[in-house]
């Protein structure tokens, strides 16, 4: 019964982080189409409020309660519960797990914002807010998978890495569009 509870809750993990990664995007789009001409950014909003909408209530939503309610059938499943506090990766991956769902809620925020039409932010500046589900994915699958054998320097620098490499792409791909 373990495993299968567990397949479940991966499967339920990748579905939201696909939703994360997807309603930010649909949030970009919808933001970069306020700089058109009346009639297209009419058109595009309508669509892209649908979509967001959709993607976040049917999918997004979902699988985040899902997980949460998978998370810690799975460690009562598998044993983890009962010597909780030998297990220094769980509680970090906790801790990670809570600062995604704060990420969740920060764009169930920009979500409604932008249905009222308010763009508080750059199109920009959600390209880098679009990478901390990134940087969170590899933090929790990593420790996840690797566990105590994980080096926690070599941990640490990787996903500091991860995120200059992450903030070099964003910087190229705006110089590139400001050129095209």
């Amino acid at each position: 019964m373990f495993l299968y509870l567990k397949a479940l809750h991966i499967i339920f993990v990748v579905t939201w982080f696909a939703g994360l990664f997807y309603i930010v995007r649909l949030l970009i789009y919808h933001r970069e189409a306020q700089d058109m001409d009346a009639a297209p950014n009419e058109i595009l909003s309508r669509q892209y409020k649908l979509m967001s909408h959709r993607l976040w209530y049917i999918i997004t939503w979902p699988s985040a309660i899902l997980t949460l309610i998978l998370g810690p059938v799975v460690m009562y499943t598998g044993g983890y519960l009962t010597d909780f506090g030998q297990y220094t990766w769980l509680h970090i991956k906790i801790a990670l797990v809570g600062i995604l769902y704060l990420y969740h809620f920060s764009i169930h925020y920009l979500v409604n914002a932008q249905k009222k039409d308010l763009f508080r932010y750059s199109s920009n500046q959600l390209r880098m807010w679009n990478e901390v589900p990134t940087i969170l994915l590899f933090s929790i699958v990593f420790l996840a998978s690797v566990k105590q054998s994980m080096s926690w320097l070599y941990g640490i620098l990787g996903i500091f890495a991860l995120i200059a490499l992450l903030t070099a792409f964003i910087r190229i791909y705006r110089r590139i569009r400001e050129k095209g």
